[in-house]
């Protein structure tokens, strides 16, 4: 079911359970547990950003300069709408976020504004030129 789901999770219950080769309680009862225990976090279309304007993808590497900071620059990550994901990583700079933009100009001013973030010690930018694979598909083991 989450193989079925994760390509297409607008299959409708009723086709789900003849894949599957469950009944229709089975599965919507297989599906609510999935949702309950945190498996599934939801349901999403996933949208082409070009269609969008949004023409740059980027990553960017902060460093922010004290923990005192941290909760004040997760909520300035959380609430732009360009900032896709925000992790807490090791290596260069304290956090890694993933951005998509219009343009380079919106890409310069969006870097200005994370630079002006209070704590926020440095910035270093990757532009992506091409993505050969982008996915939130994951392979599920039936170990569990």
């Amino acid at each position: 079911m989450n193989k079925i789901l994760q390509q297409n999770a607008r299959t409708r219950r009723n086709d789900l359970a003849s894949l599957v080769g469950l009944s229709l309680p089975s599965v919507s009862d297989r599906l609510r547990k999935l949702e309950d225990g945190g498996y599934i976090k939801g349901y999403y279309t996933r949208v082409d950003p070009k269609m969008l304007g949004r023409d740059i993808t980027a990553f960017i590497f902060v460093s922010v300069d004290s923990s005192k900071h941290y909760n004040a620059f997760l909520d300035h990550a959380h609430a732009n709408d360009d900032i896709l994901e925000c992790h807490a990583v090791t290596g260069e700079g304290s956090h890694l976020l993933k951005i998509r933009t219009e343009n380079t100009a919106t890409l310069e001013k969006l870097l200005a504004k994370i630079q002006s973030w209070q704590g926020v010690a440095g910035t270093r930018t990757s532009v992506v030129l091409s993505t050969s694979k982008e996915t939130t598909r994951l392979k599920i083991h039936n170990s569990r």
